[in-house]
């Protein structure tokens, strides 16, 4: 893996941050430590030994800055998001805050999948994971003994399946290349976005997105998994 170059966004702390940091000091990759803040990301970057970049995944100028910048790029982990509900239930959810959720979650991974799809196609084995959640799979929400059943996070929930079926488009439209592309459940980890509640470490839910993006030439394509193997959709 060394000399292979990755970008993680959202990569100044929690799971992007150990991504990042093991994708570095495991697999010896230079890796492009992606942050809205500069100063959050050079922090972050110092701490795992890679290269600070500015990227906003909302903002079209700030990706297309950073496309301009990258010729070549090994692996893409869209790892940015967000999750802005706290308990209103799906009935109660604002059009305003399912439209800022699936900008982040949804339209911010297409939009930096395009822009660097270009450098990606350059790589003799690319890939790019897309961080999901066990809460955008239909099979664990309908099944009403399940515990992410209990979590009816209407925008969240609903961009993480979306998520999936964006992995699987992808996916579908460069099998034919050396392009592997694949979504990671990371887990319910103990992180800023769910404000610590979860039970897994950031290095934990890192696990499974650092195996994709670490795929050989016969791995999957198009699949959902966690550190265990195959999450159903």
């Amino acid at each position: 893996m060394t000399n292979r170059i990755a970008l993680v966004t959202g990569a100044n702390k929690g799971i992007g941050f150990e991504i990042a940091r093991s994708l570095v000091a495991d697999h010896g990759m230079t890796v492009l430590v992606a942050a809205r803040d500069r100063r959050r990301g050079k922090e972050a970057a110092d701490a795992v030994g890679g290269t600070a970049v500015q990227l906003d995944v909302t903002d079209p100028a700030s990706i297309a800055a950073l496309a301009a910048e990258i010729d070549e790029l090994d692996v893409l982990v869209n790892n940015a998001g967000i999750l802005l509900e706290r308990g209103a239930p799906p009935s109660g959810t604002p059009l305003s805050m399912l439209r800022e959720t699936f900008e982040t979650n949804v339209l911010g991974v297409v939009a930096v999948t395009n822009a660097f799809l270009p450098a990606l196609r350059r790589s003799p084995a690319g890939r790019v994971v897309n961080l999901g959640s066990g809460l955008g799979s239909l099979a664990f929400t309908t099944d009403t003994s399940h515990v992410y059943a209990q979590n009816p996070l209407l925008a969240y929930n609903a961009s993480k399946t979306a998520l999936n079926a964006i992995t699987v488009s992808y996916a579908n439209e460069l099998r034919a290349t050396p392009i592997k592309v694949n979504a990671a459940d990371p887990g319910y980890c103990s992180t800023d976005l769910n404000h610590h509640s979860g039970p897994r470490t950031p290095a934990q839910g890192a696990i499974a997105a650092v195996r994709l993006a670490t795929l050989p030439a016969d791995g999957p394509t198009g699949g959902f998994f966690d550190e265990d193997g195959p999450v159903p959709w």
